[in-house]
């Protein structure tokens, strides 16, 4: 079941359906509105297929992609080749991710955020602390 606060904040996209896979990084889902989903098939297909590399990323990027709407009552139909590899059980861990939701188990999101509370500084810093611009001048 959708939250309703978060149902309500994705009012603009329900109507098109969404795109839900597995994630890269993370024993996580990642939901993608199909509008962002439609944004991300547009950069593969800019990848060379002829290209072995290209060809097993785009393999591996997509296995297990399947298309997804939330039903009348709220409820998002998660396939159950999707749960097991997400390792959800019970509950369950919505997490903005700028322009797509991660679905995670609440027990595994809630120990990578604690496993990352020390690196977290030191990888803020080197990600959005690396400014190159002189704010002074």
């Amino acid at each position: 079941m959708m939250p309703a606060a978060l149902k309500k904040q994705m009012t603009p996209v329900v109507q098109d359906g969404f795109v839900i896979k597995r994630a890269v990084f993370q024993p996580c889902l990642e939901l993608y509105p199909m509008s962002q989903w439609n944004k991300m098939m547009e950069k593969l297909n800019g990848l060379n297929r002829f290209n072995r590399k290209h060809n097993d990323f785009i393999r591996r990027f997509t296995a297990g992609v399947k298309t997804v709407e939330v039903d009348a009552n709220g409820r998002l139909l998660i396939p159950k080749d999707l749960i097991t590899f997400a390792g959800i059980t019970k509950e369950v861990t919505v997490s903005s991710a700028v322009n797509i939701l991660e679905i995670w188990d609440k027990q595994k999101y809630e120990a990578a955020i604690d496993d990352s509370l020390d690196d977290f500084a030191d990888l803020a810093e080197e990600v959005m602390g690396n400014d190159t611009i002189d704010l002074l001048s």
